[in-house]
């Protein structure tokens, strides 16, 4: 009986300590937060929170500084998620702005930059495709068009996807008959290609198609994307009638061909923005403290697609907070189109509008609209967000169960919440590079994906991998003892590099970029280096599991290693086996196309590439000059100098760099 007395007062006071020292941190990043107020103006800008290593806790902007920053100072009145904020605090930085527009730009571009762990993140955010009709050509392209709008042009967009892009470009195509093959290309043409045969293109590369024809049918591809398609189609048919009358019956069939490419664009719109050309329609569903957010694109009346985003954030964050935060990052980078109808009133709404109709240089209208025409595409995009967070959680309650299936299989305490997966992948040791891939509860993260190029290539003839160079050694010479094509001295050198920069950047190992599992493509020799490595820099708390081709290299019949234990199977239809394979081939395939892109790039690098002072324009001057690169190193002194752009200062380094010792 005293025993257990003893024990509950132990626990009391372990609890009563705990408390008092979460007290006194709240209360250090308390201080911090007032000592900065006190020289705070009552001006707009952005604050951010940082901690200990400088890392942005929390981005914010204020209409007046000193009022929001205040509030901070008084944590009994705020949610437990901030007050761990407010106890991580070590230090503030101000950014003071002339407006609050101008605070509020700033908040949402610092915000997806520095990605703060208390904000609502905004992930997967890529750049969407555009349609671009160029106008920098006599004969102007259609080619799809990603990333900065600094090519002269009319650009037509964003769509979804990039299949959507082609389908409607191959659409474009047929309608229009516009080219899209290169300059290149185009200039070299004797006779028409394939494109032009199977009625893609009008071949003006060999004129068959006057330079007046040709930009009429630009112009009228301009119309159909810009306008719609109807008025493009009525006159369409008048040509294809009178065509018709006039008894040229091929030139009626080429023009019913096109209005039967603009028929099937209209046939393939699931719903349409009556009255409204161009708007992006967002609707945000909350369920079980997650949300899903889905953007429809609607340009010229026409849908252009959707995609769903699922934002990161705190779970007792209200639809409204969510979806201000998700506007507010998702237009930093894009321009917002004329009106974004929303499902939820966000909060500042006339801030949020001002701040994207001075982002877009022209008035942009954001509204919640509650009944009439404008009502049904926001229903149609929340059923779709509904139904795709609906999804993502059964994907993530099958995720879950594989998960504490493996944990329980390699005897782990909890389910792992990162599992990092590594492969390498290399031709005979050449362009060898290492791929880690990343999956956690909620699948793969493509965003922690990393690439390493391999600078160890091998070990001396004859070594094994227990002759590997020791760690010591690594740190020191990345190369030490390095020849051929060992993926052992590989694997060591990447897992190395790894664990060794974690333990640099996080050496308290608080963050949460550091694996619970690590999964090698490789049989005993691979798990034992990877056991080594761990040990060696003293992390004895990541669990390490090896995957080995089984007989033939069937599928199914997987060995699975663990660092001193026998090497076992799982039955051939576990889920657990695939969900394993899944996550091996998944790294197998980042590790191999990483490879090709290293092994093109070195294709097609040129030796000029080496020589400081020549850069692109220089480059091209010497290849078009003396054919190739072989002939610019056969060049003499006088030669080279005599190339335009090329000074008697550069030649001599260009000789130099071909003729050293001579």
């Amino acid at each position: 009986m005293a025993d257990n007395q003893n024990s509950t007062d132990k626990t009391a006071r372990k609890s009563m300590t705990t408390d008092r020292e979460a007290k006194n941190v709240l209360e250090r990043g308390v201080k911090v937060i007032r000592d900065c107020l006190a020289t705070l103006p009552g001006v707009p800008g952005v604050y951010r929170m940082l901690n200990g290593r400088g890392d942005v806790l929390y981005v914010g902007k204020a209409g007046r500084l000193n009022r929001r920053v205040a509030a901070y100072t008084m944590p009994s009145k705020l949610p437990v998620r901030l007050q761990r904020m407010i106890s991580e605090t070590e230090s503030m930085e101000i950014v003071t702005t002339h407006t609050e527009v101008e605070a509020l730009l700033l908040e949402s571009n610092l915000i997806k930059k520095m990605r703060p762990r208390y904000n609502v993140l905004l992930r997967d955010d890529k750049t969407f495709p555009h349609i671009l009709i160029t106008r920098d050509q006599d004969y102007p392209q259609v080619i799809k068009h990603r990333g900065a709008q600094k090519r002269q042009g009319h650009y037509f967009g964003p769509f979804a996807s990039a299949g959507a892009v082609n389908r409607s470009i191959a659409t474009l195509q047929r309608a229009f008959l516009l080219r899209n093959c290169s300059d290149g290309v185009f200039n070299n043409r004797r006779r028409p290609c394939l494109q032009y045969h199977i009625k893609r293109c009008s071949a003006p590369c060999v004129e068959r198609i006057t330079l007046e024809e040709y930009r009429g049918l630009v112009e009228e591809a301009r119309e159909f994307l810009a306008d719609g398609s109807r008025a493009i189609q009525e006159k369409l048919v008048g040509q294809m009638q009178l065509e018709s009358d006039n008894l040229k019956f091929e030139a009626a069939a080429r023009t019913r061909d096109r209005i039967h490419a603009l028929t099937q664009v209209q046939a393939h719109q699931d719903i349409n923005l009556s009255g409204i050309e161009d708007a992006d329609v967002i609707a945000l569903h909350q369920d079980r403290g997650q949300s899903c957010v889905q953007v429809f694109f609607f340009r010229g009346g026409r849908n252009y697609g959707n995609r769903a985003y699922f934002p990161s954030h705190d779970r007792k964050l209200e639809p409204d907070e969510v979806l201000a935060a998700f506007v507010g990052q998702f237009y930093d980078d894009k321009p917002p189109p004329r009106t974004i109808l929303l499902s939820h009133d966000i909060h500042e709404r006339t801030l949020i509008t001002e701040a994207l109709s001075q982002r877009a240089g022209r008035k942009v209208q954001v509204s919640t609209p509650k009944r009439g025409v404008k009502l049904k595409p926001v229903e149609h995009a929340l059923t779709n967000a509904r139904d795709a967070l609906a999804r993502r959680h059964a994907e993530s309650a099958s995720q879950r169960r594989l998960l504490e299936a493996l944990a329980a299989r390699l005897d782990m305490e909890t389910p792992p919440t990162r599992i990092e997966i590594y492969d390498n992948s290399h031709i005979q040791g050449t362009n060898a590079v290492g791929a880690m891939v990343v999956s956690g509860p909620d699948g793969f993260v493509k965003a922690a994906y990393r690439k390493f190029n391999i600078k160890t290539v091998g070990q001396p003839d004859g070594a094994t991998s227990q002759t590997a160079a020791p760690l010591d050694d690594m740190e020191k010479d990345p190369l030490a003892n390095a020849k051929g094509g060992d993926d052992y001295a590989m694997m060591r050198e990447v897992l190395t590099r790894r664990f060794m920069r974690a333990l640099k950047e996080d050496p308290d190992r608080t963050a949460e970029t550091w694996p619970d599992l690590i999964m090698i493509d490789g049989g005993p020799g691979q798990t034992g280096i990877a056991h080594d490595v761990l040990n060696e820099l003293g992390i004895d708390d990541i669990a390490v599991l090896g995957v080995a081709k089984g007989p033939d290299r069937d599928a199914g019949r997987e060995h699975l290693y663990r660092p001193g234990e026998p090497a076992f199977m799982l039955p051939i239809r576990d889920p657990l086996l695939y969900f394993i394979q899944r996550l091996r081939d998944e790294a197998h395939r980042f590790a191999i196309s990483t490879h090709r892109a290293r092994r093109s790039k070195a294709i097609s690098a040129s030796p000029l590439d080496e020589i400081s002072g020549v850069g692109a324009k220089r480059k091209k001057a010497l290849l078009l000059h003396f054919g190739s690169a072989r002939g610019v190193a056969g060049a003499g002194l006088s030669d080279l100098a005599a190339v335009e752009g090329i000074s008697t200062a550069v030649a001599e380094k260009i000789y130099g760099h071909f003729h050293t010792g001579r």
